[in-house]
């Protein structure tokens, strides 16, 4: 039997909060969910009302939940919740007595996903002598826990338990969980992570999670930082349904709310009280952030497992002009691949190699990092301590990829040597039939001194540049090169789209993948969809010229400025006019 219960009390030990994946509801935010799942809900008259907190915590969303029931239904309310945290059942039962001393309440230290494996086995959701309906209102606050924090094993049960592949959210079978034991129609509101929206590994449970519902509304609530979790927050509201075999994706309302730096049309108490403001609305609160509110309908491309994205009138005319002058998109030009990885940084990559007293080893090579970062060309980092080299002990012979043979590298060999205890503990790496001093993902030695475009994987503004001087790619950034040697110039034209305040707008659209402070993921599944112009066009062999120089003459006034007439030529490639950018 699978068990959820292998972290200690979550009220116990706060600093166990990543690895327990708890952060309990404020009261504002419960209280949207209650009353956005009243709205719809359609309630018995007579009998009673079944409601469920799969891991109820505190107690904040039942009694949210609760207080926000007409005074006829709340009569009828039979209340079930349960945590793995006895304190946890402890403070919820207090409070909900405290509150409603008249309510049936049965709260209870047990695990949900424990229930749902043994209905799923054929057993009962419940133990003996415990009831068994279907509930009415489901409302939870599911636990956020990644898979790397939950440990492979237990990753890979709940993965098979529920039909799941890929990265396992422990929020995904309690999402699962949940419509298991939703009565048809009845109504849950679900906190989670926003992150199953636009990340390849939510594609699974993007399909599962259409399948068993029918969503209402999704809410992206973004950077808004409604309570204390390393997550960026999101709602759904939905309905069970019998017909778990085809996907619902039908007229599903989405909204957005992220923070901008754009100038405020009106003003609200909050985050929360924002999102009744019109699309495309900025709205002011008083703390001082601003934020962009967006009103649609969910469009995934017609592909179950697609990406989420707001749809809506404007903002499909701006995307189908977009399409009509695209030609081809990044994929075009090569794959895109991850920068080296070590998995042992402080001996494969040193600021200092200078100062060693056996001297520098043979085999090192300029590191491009983060640090690097600049448009179009990088940048020498200012800062001595961030000017790294790597030992890259890897070459191409005529049997492809291979580790270097040490024995010709006296120096490298020494150095490597006297930390070989360390290497050796990446058993991993030797498991996988590879020598102990290779890096663990070194990618293609023959690649590096080829022009390639690279660019960090997370940034608030796009930043891609050239790389012509033969440096390795660090872990964290990616790159790409072109595969067809007769197609080089498609990595300039690519350089001129990714640089361009044009691809920002592209990215909202279509993507949408922010974290805090409005930053973007610019990683593997995104950028190859970024569009190219066709590059026989005029503007297009204009658009190549111009970069190449830009590249040239990095930094400089003539740059700068001949950025500024590129990234307007960018806008006009694509059908539209920079001077009515729409946000």
């Amino acid at each position: 039997m699978l068990s959820m219960v292998t972290t200690a009390p979550r009220y116990s030990n706060v600093n166990r909060q990543k690895s327990d994946g708890v952060t309990y509801t404020p009261i504002a935010f419960a209280r949207f969910v209650a009353k956005q799942m009243l709205q719809v809900v359609d309630l018995p008259k007579n009998g009673k009302i079944r409601v469920l907190d799969p891991a109820c915590g505190d107690g904040a969303l039942l009694d949210a939940l609760i207080k926000n029931l007409l005074p006829a239904s709340r009569k009828l309310v039979e209340v079930v919740g349960y945590d793995t945290d006895s304190e946890a059942i402890r403070i919820a039962s207090q409070r909900l007595r405290k509150d409603f001393p008249d309510l049936d309440v049965r709260l209870e230290q047990k695990d949900f996903l424990e229930h749902v494996l043994n209905l799923q086995g054929g057993g009962d959701l419940f133990s003996a002598g415990e009831m068994q309906e279907p509930f009415h209102l489901v409302i939870a606050n599911p636990p956020f826990v990644r898979t790397q924090i939950m440990g492979t094993q237990q990753a890979q049960q709940l993965a098979r338990s529920f039909g799941l592949t890929g990265r396992v959210d422990l929020y995904y079978p309690f999402l699962l969980g949940i419509s298991q034991v939703l009565a048809e129609n009845g109504v849950t509101g679900v906190i989670t992570s926003n992150r199953f929206m636009t990340t390849k590994s939510g594609q699974a449970i993007r399909r599962a999670i259409l399948s068993r519902f029918r969503i209402l509304h999704a809410w992206d609530l973004g950077d808004t930082k409604l309570f204390d979790a390393a997550v960026l927050p999101s709602v759904l509201l939905a309905r069970g349904t019998p017909d778990s075999q085809h996907p619902h994706t039908n007229e599903i309302a989405y909204s957005s709310i992220y923070e901008t730096n754009d100038a405020a049309i009106a003003k609200a108490e909050d985050a929360l009280s924002a999102l009744v403001a019109e699309n495309d609305t900025v709205i002011a609160i008083p703390d001082g952030r601003r934020f962009r509110v967006r009103h649609g309908v969910m469009d995934n491309g017609d592909d179950p497992e697609g990406i989420w994205r707001i749809a809506t009138q404007v903002t499909d005319q701006w995307l189908a002009t977009v399409e009509a002058n695209t030609w081809e998109t990044f994929r075009r030009i090569g794959k895109i691949r991850v920068g080296v990885k070590s998995t042992a940084d402080k001996i494969f990559i040193r600021n200092d190699w200078n100062n060693l007293p056996d001297g520098r080893p043979e085999l090192l090579r300029p590191l491009i990092t983060r640090k690097c970062a600049r448009r179009f060309k990088a940048v020498a980092p200012t800062n001595v301590k961030h000017i790294k080299e790597i030992l890259y002990p890897h070459e191409v012979t005529e049997n492809g990829r291979t580790a270097v043979d040490l024995s010709l590298y006296p120096k490298t060999a020494n150095y490597l040597e006297k930390h070989r205890n360390v290497l050796e503990t990446r058993t991993y790496l030797i498991d996988a039939g590879r020598k102990w001093y290779e890096l663990w993902v070194p990618q293609d030695p023959a690649a590096w001194s080829l022009p390639k475009l690279v660019f960090p994987d997370i940034s608030d503004k796009p930043i891609f540049w050239i790389d012509t001087d033969g440096g390795v790619v660090n872990g964290e950034c990616y790159w790409m090169q072109c595969e067809n040697k007769d197609e080089l110039d498609l990595l300039w034209l690519a350089l001129a789209v990714a640089n361009s305040t044009f691809i920002e707008v592209f990215y909202d659209h279509r993507f949408n993948n922010k974290l805090y402070a409005g930053r973007r993921r610019y990683i593997t599944q995104y950028v190859e969809l970024f569009p190219l112009p066709n590059p026989k066009c005029d503007e297009a062999l204009t658009i190549i010229n111009l970069a190449k120089t830009i590249h040239a003459t990095t930094p400089s006034t003539e740059a700068n400025q001949l950025a500024a007439d590129l990234n307007t030529r960018i806008w006009r490639v694509f059908g539209l006019s920079a001077e009515k950018i729409l946000r």
